[in-house]
């Protein structure tokens, strides 16, 4: 009918809005918001997606690199030619070295030697220099954050992003993925749920929604053997019984990125939950995606069931379940 082909005209021309964009850091953000569908008929609620995974650097860390990068060029920081140096469990690295490349910087990783060696191979197919180091505390002066620090002072023309402490991170999502999906709701969003390894995701979005609706949910979503979700729910620092499959989430501290954050409450969700969900994502919603992708989606199916049939409940895709290939997807392993 005309009304239909007018529709899809419409639907065309926001698609394509703005369709030529600025080189690589003009790729970032602009996510889809994108409704499970099966989920969301079982539960009542609409659970949607950002697909965090489509970032030209592959994951929402692609957010932090940005702004963490564009915040030490406007303090007059880094000039033309300098290194950033970050500790990193992986996708914020590769966020960087992506943007470094396109920008003209070095880039130095420093990641804990537990992580995938993909991330670890992509880091140094992007160019990064990496060491990876024993993981250790961070109250411990060789956690692979204070070994990033203490090396890019040694160099001159060099920054250390510090995405775990540097409120650039979050505001990233305050002036990003928060409006984003206010947008993209048109202000229908009911809750927010993220996991959080540096906590920016979580506070930027939870800020600038509950600036607009004071109402909007905003809950943390903690994986086995985090401090957070005991910080929350009770107030104090203890780590959760077990440790967990995902890589790049759960503290055992509050940063500074999560100070002041509105969270309304916390949840755990158990790796038994993480794997089936990131299971039931490929096989039943065809997402090939990481297991805090799946932490993230079992966390959203939680809050819509507490909230009861109706909502919208919002979380991301992290990033691609490519990263996870040789650990969660490998049988072997």
């Amino acid at each position: 009918t005309m009304l239909s082909r007018f529709c899809l005209n419409l639907t065309l021309r926001r698609s394509y809005s703005n369709y030529i964009r600025n080189g690589f850091k003009g790729t970032v953000g602009s996510t889809p918001l994108i409704k499970l569908n099966k989920l969301s008929e079982e539960t009542g609620c609409v659970i949607a997606v950002k697909a965090e995974n489509l970032n030209p650097g592959g994951s929402v860390k692609d957010r932090a690199a940005l702004y963490l990068i564009k915040d030490a060029e406007e303090k007059g920081l880094i000039r033309p030619g300098g290194t950033v140096v970050e500790g990193t469990a992986g996708n914020t690295g590769i966020g960087l070295a992506h943007m470094c490349n396109a920008l003209g910087y070095k880039c130095v990783i420093f990641m804990p030697d537990t992580q995938s060696k993909e991330k670890i191979d992509a880091l140094r197919v992007l160019g990064a220099e990496v060491f990876p180091v024993p993981a250790v505390p961070f109250d411990n002066p060789n956690n692979y954050n204070h070994q990033a620090r203490r090396f890019s002072e040694t160099l001159s023309n060099a920054i250390w992003t510090n995405q775990f402490d540097n409120t650039a991170n979050r505001q990233a999502h305050v002036e990003t993925t928060g409006p984003e999906i206010w947008e993209q709701t048109e202000g229908q969003v009911s809750a927010v749920t993220f996991s959080t390894g540096t906590g920016g995701t979580l506070a930027g979005v939870g800020m600038f929604l509950k600036s607009k609706n004071e109402n909007i949910k905003v809950v943390l979503a903690d994986p086995q053997g985090s401090v957070l979700y005991n910080w929350f729910s009770k107030g104090k620092l203890e780590r959760s019984e077990g440790t967990s499959i995902t890589e790049g989430i759960g503290q055992g501290r509050v940063t500074q990125n999560l100070q002041g954050a509105p969270v309304d409450y916390a949840i755990l969700v158990p790796d038994t939950d993480v794997v089936r969900m990131t299971f039931y994502l490929l096989h039943e919603e065809g997402f090939f995606v990481g297991a805090s992708s799946g932490l993230n989606v079992a966390a959203a199916v939680k809050v819509a069931t507490d909230l009861g049939p109706g909502h919208t409940v919002v979380t991301c895709l992290c990033d691609s379940g490519q990263r996870s290939y040789a650990r969660l997807f490998n049988r072997e392993w």
